[in-house]
């Protein structure tokens, strides 16, 4: 079988390394461009970074340090936050970085999904969905770094960006986002099952085991992981690390 993509995702706020739990409370972790320098070394297959409030800041990405990312970093490259236009997708992709993630701007004009397809090609555009509980349980999508609700379901917003033309979705859980508990294997489940491209699994990752059930259980291509990459263990330090070479083909084993 082919092996899964495991993929740190790392928020920034203000050119800062930030870690958050379920959107909110965020802590800082470090400088991007050293951390990068650090998984360069674990020889890390791919990099996702977030800008998680250029979007409710209505700002631009910050386009010089995203430089500094592309230029020391020695893997692929996706970026969210803060893209509005096809000038800032163009700029980003020519700095180094293979994928752009959309979300907010993408429901709030779908069109511009399309017109970044047909510009850049679908496998450089990742459709992004923010998910989360309402009190009776029942699943709601998110914009604006989860600050406002939307009126679409998760699955049918999910079939509407891959019809736009989205090559990749970045499913995140905000209710597990951040706490160590695993992923939300039903709503991984539920989308993969719904759409034909693959569905990177973020929010909850705490073990390998997480990992593990995200793929052979919720049927997601790829898993993103945070606080499992950036802190020793719950509730303790920062330390940059990701899985060894062995767990890993462990993992993919199945």
């Amino acid at each position: 079988m082919l092996r899964t993509r495991v993929i740190p995702c790392l928020q920034l706020i203000n050119g800062s390394l930030v870690k958050t739990v379920k959107f909110k409370n965020h802590s800082y972790i470090g400088d991007p461009v050293n951390t990068v320098r650090i998984f360069n070394e674990l020889e890390v297959d791919e990099l996702c970074f977030l800008d998680i409030r250029a979007s409710v800041e209505n700002r631009e990405p910050d386009y010089e340090l995203l430089g500094q990312i592309a230029e020391e970093c020695f893997m692929p490259l996706a970026y969210g936050g803060g893209i509005r236009t096809i000038e800032a997708a163009h700029r980003i992709l020519s700095t180094g970085f293979e994928k752009i993630i959309v979300n907010t701007e993408a429901y709030r004009n779908p069109q511009f999904v399309r017109d970044l397809t047909a510009r850049f090609g679908s496998q450089a555009v990742i459709g992004s969905i923010d998910v989360k509980k309402n009190i009776w349980g029942k699943r709601q999508v998110y914009i604006y770094d989860g600050t406002k609700k939307v009126e679409v379901n998760p699955v049918e917003w999910a079939r509407a960006l891959v019809e736009y033309g989205a090559g990749e979705l970045f499913v995140t859980s905000m209710d597990k986002e951040g706490t160590w508990e695993g992923y939300d294997l039903e709503l991984i489940k539920e989308i993969s099952q719904h759409v034909s491209v693959p569905v990177i699994a973020n929010g909850g990752a705490g073990s390998m085991n997480d990992m593990h059930q995200a793929v052979f259980e919720g049927k997601a291509s790829a898993v993103a992981l945070s606080s499992f990459v950036v802190y020793q263990k719950k509730g303790m330090g920062v330390l940059v690390n990701f899985p060894d070479k062995e767990s890993l083909y462990v993992f993919n084993q199945g």
